[in-house]
């Protein structure tokens, strides 16, 4: 009896929501793990930005939503903001696992912190990712190789930093352009890194220092730079 078969003999089935910006690679794990016969995942939504998230997994009410960190409107840290009633739900819980390109420590805690069960980078396979969706769906906690380290170093050190209200007022995006401006790149280089226009790093940098009562990049670069985000 192969695997797949075994998968489908147990009558396992889970029903996803997938939340990526990348329309092609929602396509992509559509085909990989979304033939239910074979695999027991029913794919029931897809979202591009967090708005769109939040309406289709409220409608849908998925066991597991496949979330993507960094989003248009806020980011996934955002998304798991506004769905964290649906998390404490005493029935039909839905539980987010990240599934993301970036393995940065600042991701992975954002998204662990705002209530996801684990987080896999891209590089997972199919079956793996399968394999991950349904312990998720039953209250495990998962992380590609690597990641879970540090994040069991990150919430069990007594050196690590207390939540820092300033940061947490700031959306993933923000915090993208926060760290590029600090590093001294300028608007037209960051606006070619996150795919931006000039225009929207403007308005995120104006965001910034709002948010953190600050008068200029100078000021903001000794804030990230105080704050080890460089």
């Amino acid at each position: 009896m192969t695997e797949d078969n075994a998968v489908t003999e147990t009558g396992r089935r889970v029903r996803v929501v997938l939340v990526d910006d990348h329309r092609m690679f929602r396509t992509g794990v559509q085909a990989e793990i979304g033939e239910t016969g074979r695999t027991g995942v029913e794919v029931v939504g897809e979202a591009a930005d967090v708005d769109q998230a939040v309406t289709v997994i409220t409608a849908t009410r998925p066991e597991v939503v496949l979330l993507d960190v960094h989003l248009p409107g806020g980011g996934g840290v955002e998304v798991l903001r506004r769905c964290a009633p649906l998390m404490a739900a005493a029935e039909n819980q839905v539980r987010f696992l990240a599934l993301s390109v970036s393995d940065a420590a600042e991701d992975v805690i954002g998204v662990i912190r705002g209530g996801a069960r684990g987080y896999v980078t891209k590089t997972i396979t199919g079956t793996d990712l399968v394999d991950s969706i349904f312990r998720v769906q039953e209250g495990d906690a998962v992380f590609s190789p690597r990641l879970a380290g540090f994040v069991l170093d990150a919430f069990a050190s007594t050196d690590a930093p207390p939540v820092d209200e300033d940061l947490d007022r700031l959306t993933q995006r923000e915090r993208e352009v926060l760290r590029l401006i600090a590093r001294g790149y300028a608007y037209k280089e960051i606006a070619k890194q996150l795919f931006i226009s000039v225009k929207t790093v403007e308005s995120h940098v104006s965001a910034v220092l709002r948010k953190l009562q600050l008068s200029n990049r100078h000021e903001l670069t000794r804030w990230a730079t105080a704050r080890r985000l460089v």
